[in-house]
């Protein structure tokens, strides 16, 4: 009997230690930021996307920080730290920019199924 308690007192303190690390994992996990996407396509489709020097411009006119810039088909992608970055910087540009859709996009491109659904249904309404 004597030999079980020491057993019993390691098992329990493996299962504390255990638990300590499962807690610090989620709180880890929880702490981290996960990138945001903007995405500017045309409304019309003879229109030319804006220029990434532009952007840059009116984003750092505002003071709002972004990772990239990046063309992409007939998309423009600006990726951000955070999605509070992103919300910040979608304001700005549907002020600037007219006659573009800005959507913000999810880590499976689910933005630019969006835009080119949105796309093509503004030709059946004007």
């Amino acid at each position: 009997m004597n030999n079980s308690t020491p057993s019993l007192r390691r098992l329990s303190y493996a299962i504390v230690a255990l638990m300590m690390f499962s807690a610090l994992l989620l709180a880890w996990a929880a702490l981290q930021k996960q990138e945001s996407t903007l995405a500017i396509r045309s409304v019309n489709q003879g229109t030319t996307m804006p220029d990434g020097f532009s952007i840059w411009h009116h984003l750092d006119a505002n003071g709002i920080q972004f990772k990239s810039i990046t063309p992409q088909n007939d998309v423009l992608l600006i990726t951000f730290d955070s999605s509070v970055q992103s919300a910040a910087a979608k304001k700005v540009l549907d002020r600037s920019l007219h006659g573009y859709i800005i959507a913000q996009q999810d880590d499976n491109n689910q933005a630019v199924l969006w835009l080119t659904r949105l796309r093509d249904t503004s030709r059946l309404l004007g």
